[in-house]
């Protein structure tokens, strides 16, 4: 990668509705090797994909919760199932296994308080083998995720 594809990269970031044209005159390219580099880019796999940016207020997912999970246990039974149940729950924004203390981050966003403890209580706490969870409540968002 050379620095036309990091400035393509980082225009597509930034706004991903560029349209072509835009994006070549960005980046000082015409339009048809910039398409070209894009499409390289979306086959190489350093694209992944395209998404739109919600406001959670607006879908009722402002109340945001970081958790700390611990496990019981670490078999391929007990990671496998928390892993997928966790995975399929719309209120999980976001699921990542650490290395260390605690074995998983997990970001979830809902309407509120009430929704949270409700999920926490029907959805995390009767899956097998959760040891311990620590929420922490976010007071501001100084830098959000991509």
């Amino acid at each position: 990668m050379d620095a036309t594809d990091w400035a393509i990269i980082a225009e597509l970031e930034r706004d991903g509705r560029l349209t072509n044209v835009e994006l070549a005159h960005r980046v000082g390219l015409t339009t048809g090797p910039c398409l070209r580099r894009v499409q390289r880019l979306e086959a190489d796999g350093v694209i992944r994909g395209y998404r739109a940016v919600i406001d959670p207020a607006a879908v009722g997912r402002s109340f945001e919760v970081l958790l700390d999970l611990t496990l019981e246990a670490q078999d391929a039974d007990t990671v496998g199932h928390f892993e997928q149940t966790m995975a399929q729950a719309s209120e999980v924004v976001e699921l990542r296994r650490l290395f260390g203390s605690p074995d998983y981050f997990v970001r979830v966003a809902v309407a509120d308080l009430a929704a949270y403890e409700t999920f926490l209580s029907r959805h995390v706490m009767t899956i097998p083998r959760v040891e311990r969870v620590i929420s922490r409540f976010t007071m501001k968002t100084i830098k959000p995720a991509r």
